[in-house]
């Protein structure tokens, strides 16, 4: 009795060995990289109504090729803004592409507001500037032809045209469109153009440093020719129609 209650410890002893040096041989887990990035969670897509026609760029700056026209009132489902620049990813009809925060308006409270300067307010995703875009800052004003900065802003009044937003009427009322000899004029004598930090939308002011030129037989505006748009300006340097 006394043998086989011996053999039966020291056999318990020994599994109770191997189980112990089983475990002690296990890999630990890696511990988490202190430099690894941190992954943040995207939020869900806001939506956000055009204050005026606003131009859909494929990435955010001022000089980017044109996808498309954002009309006046329609919706877009925005993915995020830059932090850096006014420029916000959205989708449009499908197409993705970049459009001008400031003239973007958003819910705020009980209150349509314009989009970029509330992204914090409304919970906007900040999202990353695309490294593909050149290495100036997205929203760098330089001269077209020389990379001469222009150190001007094209300044729409963002308020009216939230207001225009909210009434459903036309805040800064837009010319009708010009005679067809204006844009042949236009055409036919092209002058230097300019590259203007923000973007090109009825009722954004030309700064008094860019030079305006004459149309023959139309003395109530001038044109210029500003991020690759021809456009024509009042008196008071305001842009009152845009040719697409």
């Amino acid at each position: 009795m006394r043998k086989l209650l011996a053999t039966t410890t020291l056999a318990a002893l020994t599994l109770a060995g191997a189980a112990s040096a089983q475990t002690a041989a296990a890999p630990a887990a890696p511990a988490a990289d202190p430099a690894a990035p941190a992954v943040t969670a995207t939020g869900a897509p806001t939506t956000a109504t055009a204050a005026t026609d606003l131009n859909l760029r494929s990435a955010p700056q001022s000089t980017a090729s044109i996808l498309g026209v954002i009309a006046n009132g329609d919706e877009v489902s925005v993915a995020g803004c830059l932090e850096s620049a006014n420029w916000c990813q959205v989708t449009y009809k499908d197409q993705q592409g970049w459009a001008y925060g400031d003239y973007l308006t958003a819910q705020v409270g009980n209150e349509p507001q314009p989009l970029y300067p509330n992204r914090q307010a409304v919970g906007v995703t900040v999202i990353e500037t695309p490294a593909t875009i050149p290495a100036e800052a997205p929203n760098t004003a330089v001269g077209a032809a020389s990379g001469a900065a222009m150190g001007a802003v094209v300044g729409g009044p963002v308020g009216a045209l939230v207001g225009a937003a909210i009434g459903g009427a036309t805040g800064n009322a837009a010319t009708p469109e010009p005679p067809p000899e204006v844009r042949t004029y236009i055409t036919a004598n092209p002058q230097q153009p300019v590259v203007l930090d923000g973007e090109v939308v009825v009722g954004a002011g030309i700064p008094e440093s860019v030079t305006l030129y004459e149309v023959p037989g139309q003395p109530d505006y001038r044109y210029v020719v500003v991020n690759d748009l021809p456009v024509l300006v009042n008196q008071d340097r305001r842009i009152v129609y845009v040719y697409r």
